[in-house]
């Protein structure tokens, strides 16, 4: 079992830690993606301290099969969506956005979008159209042009999606994952 969480400079320290350590505790083995940019490994600064973080994995060229392998992709809060949502041709989606319209065409996997997260979204509202959300309250105007709807709450759950306000709520937002990935695996939710 494993989880997907989604990685750019200027991350916000504590929640990225904190997934580090949170999700283990439940068995559950979690997977730092980014765009590699053809690069074996990219090293990123967070946005608190500027702690450096080392990301070896890509979610570019991931197969179906692959992509299945996650019980969840998380996008994580703080100015990771805005690096990720970057694309050199304006007509293109960014690979980022791409992979998670991946995600959302899969009801297996459980997506998790935080704080500024809904950003990397900003493209595909139809992802989020009509569903209940929450983010961050600078993005409150974002979440209503793309016909979400908004839900003025810590966590916010609407089937396989999962959102939260701000990294500050990290802690809600990883536990409200991992019920929504039990109530999905029989294995996690008797272990």
């Amino acid at each position: 079992m494993k989880v997907a969480v989604l990685l750019e400079s200027d991350y916000y320290e504590h929640e990225i830690w904190y997934y580090s350590y949170r999700f283990p505790e439940e068995g559950i083995e979690v997977d730092y993606l980014t765009r590699l940019w053809g690069q074996p490994s990219l090293t990123f600064t967070g946005h608190e301290y500027k702690a450096p973080f080392a990301c070896d994995k890509s979610f570019e060229d991931m197969s179906d099969e692959q992509l299945r392998s996650y019980a969840a992709v998380i996008v994580p809060s703080a100015f990771v969506a805005d690096r990720l949502r970057y694309s050199a041709d304006l007509a293109q989606l960014p690979p980022a956005t791409r992979f998670l319209q991946r995600a959302f065409a899969e009801p297996g996997i459980v997506k998790g979008v935080i704080c500024h997260g809904l950003w990397l979204l900003s493209r595909t509202p139809e992802l989020v159209r009509g569903r209940r959300v929450t983010c961050h309250p600078n993005l409150y105007g974002d979440a209503l042009n793309m016909g979400a709807q908004y839900v003025d709450d810590d966590v916010v759950t609407d089937g396989d999606l999962v959102t939260a306000r701000t990294g500050a709520q990290a802690g809600l937002f990883a536990r409200a994952l991992i019920e929504r990935i039990a109530q999905r695996t029989p294995a996690l939710a008797g272990a």
